[in-house]
């Protein structure tokens, strides 16, 4: 039996609450983003996710249990297995598996190949419980080699031209493939600190990226591609009274909607860590489940996959779910 309580899963058979929005006794965290990752008593997670937590919980008292991909472990009655999201680094899905059947929770997930991570990998299952995000069908991404030219081009003509090319993406994950797309082709780089801090621990567990120039103020000489997080939209101080050109990275600029691209930036390329529409069904279609649930994402997703005879249900408020 699994629960939704307080909008976060909880396998009482497991005593294991899964991407709690608030810290427990013993929680799975499937990666590093904030509104993933609590600094539970114990924190159960991938090696590599691990890494970003410790950044995050700094100030916090934390137990680690590690797992490394497809290294099954047994609790009670139960196999436990992480495996890549292809989400950002470190990030996994949950297989749990026992005498009734097996269940995949997804969390955050993509299936479109990166230039910063390894693949996502999809298991059969009987039960899947998955994120969708990106659940109608106008949210079809480009190709990626396709954005990160469009993204190139863009930056280069900004740099030709005098102004200084600004690039909004989170802090973990989109960053670091912004990083490796520009700075691949020859780009010059900076990035502020909190970027600069997690590219350091994706090099760190082996990811080979490009250099990139920490953000000083007083050193910044406009010369340059410049990621920032979306969180801090004031203009950075070294770029103030220049030419500028912003652009959000976001897989909802694929809307075309320019309130979407948020803080008013000049234009959005739909660079993201989730599965667009196609790449949902995709995953279905490969994991094969008798059953699906659905979080963090449109409800109407559901009903869709319904018309095309897959037996779905959003996930609510308090509902208990007899799984296996």
């Amino acid at each position: 039996m699994f629960a939704l309580v307080e909008k976060s899963l909880y396998v009482p058979a497991l005593d294991l609450w899964i991407d709690s929005l608030r810290p427990r006794e013993r929680g799975y965290v499937s990666h590093g983003h904030a509104d993933h990752a609590r600094a539970h008593e114990t924190v159960v997670t991938s090696v590599d996710s691990a890494r970003i937590c410790k950044l995050r919980f700094r100030d916090a008292e934390v137990r680690f249990e590690t797992h490394a991909y497809n290294e099954p472990w047994q609790l009670g009655e139960h196999r436990l297995t992480l495996f890549s999201a292809g989400h950002v680094l470190g990030s996994s899905q949950l297989l749990i598996e026992g005498e009734h059947g097996a269940f995949v929770y997804t969390g955050d997930f993509k299936l479109e190949p990166s230039f910063s991570i390894g693949p996502a990998e999809v298991k059969r299952c009987d039960v899947v419980l998955m994120e969708c995000t990106y659940g109608r069908p106008q949210y079809v991404f480009p190709p990626r080699a396709e954005i990160a030219g469009a993204m190139v081009a863009w930056a280069t003509r900004a740099l030709e031209d005098g102004a200084v090319p600004i690039f909004y993406a989170y802090s973990l994950g989109k960053a670091q493939e912004a990083l490796a797309i520009l700075g691949g082709a020859g780009l010059p780089v900076t990035a502020h600190g909190a970027i600069a801090t997690i590219s350091q621990a994706y090099l760190e567990a082996g990811v080979s990226l490009p250099a990139c120039e920490r953000y000083d103020a007083e050193r910044f000489d406009g010369l340059r591609v410049l990621l920032w997080p979306p969180s801090g939209r004031s203009l950075p101080k070294a770029v103030r009274g220049r030419a500028v050109r912003t652009a959000s990275l976001t897989g909802w600029s694929v809307a075309r909607e320019t309130r979407a691209w948020g803080g008013g930036a000049d234009t959005g390329f739909p660079l993201s860590d989730h599965a667009d529409f196609p790449s949902l069904l995709r995953y279905l279609e490969l994991a094969q489940p008798k059953r699906v649930l659905l979080n963090h994402g449109w409800k109407d997703f559901a009903q869709r996959l319904r018309r095309l005879g897959i037996d779905a249900e959003y996930l609510e408020a308090n509902a208990q779910l007899a799984l296996f």
